[in-house]
């Protein structure tokens, strides 16, 4: 399939934030037709860690999300800052959030979560052999519990709903493909 050439006919930012980049284009697609209003998120992505322990027990996080008002169970992650690079943000995170850190790092994948609105790039890491080594250090608005479950567990908890975040369910999915984990 050949890209189609919208042509942008006006850009402005309606959100400029460290947090959220939104912006709005005016495009023209190439039978003429005009959209005023095409909303666009721009960010540099996100990373998911899939860390397991020695024990082969994956580290989760259940926290309380504002958005939605509940409180969900995840698999630690993240936001890139401006230059860090994934590998690193997804150490970060994990030790953040959790206390634990890993003795390997390896990117299992890399995917566009929401390309019709979102210039976003999701990477998923799985760390190996997680132990815990220090008091997470959380955000202000951060606020969770570790719990650690089976692999076996961990599957169960995608397929039955436990764990209903997105970016969760395409992480642990993607995560237990990449160990080959049926």
């Amino acid at each position: 399939m050949e890209k189609p050439q919208w042509r942008v006919r006006a850009s402005s930012y309606v959100v400029d934030s460290p947090y959220m980049r939104l912006r709005v284009d005016e495009i023209e697609l190439p039978d003429g037709t005009v959209v005023p209003d095409y909303y666009v998120r721009e960010s540099r992505g996100f990373v998911t860690m899939f860390a397991l322990t020695q024990h082969q027990q994956v580290v989760l996080v259940r926290q309380y999300r504002y958005g939605a008002d509940s409180i969900h169970l995840e698999l630690p992650a993240g936001m890139l800052l401006d230059d860090e690079e994934p590998s690193e943000c997804a150490l970060r995170e994990l030790a953040e959030e959790t206390g634990y850190e890993v003795s390997r790092c390896d990117l299992a994948a890399e995917y566009l979560p929401e390309p019709v609105r979102s210039t976003a790039r999701a990477y998923v890491y799985i760390g190996s052999n997680a132990h815990l080594a220090r008091e997470p250090k959380l955000d202000p608005t951060e606020h969770l519990t570790v719990e650690l479950v089976s692999l076996a567990r961990f599957r169960a908890m995608l397929a039955d709903g436990s764990i209903d975040a997105g970016a969760s369910i395409a992480a642990g999915y993607r995560a237990l493909d990449f160990l080959k984990v049926l």
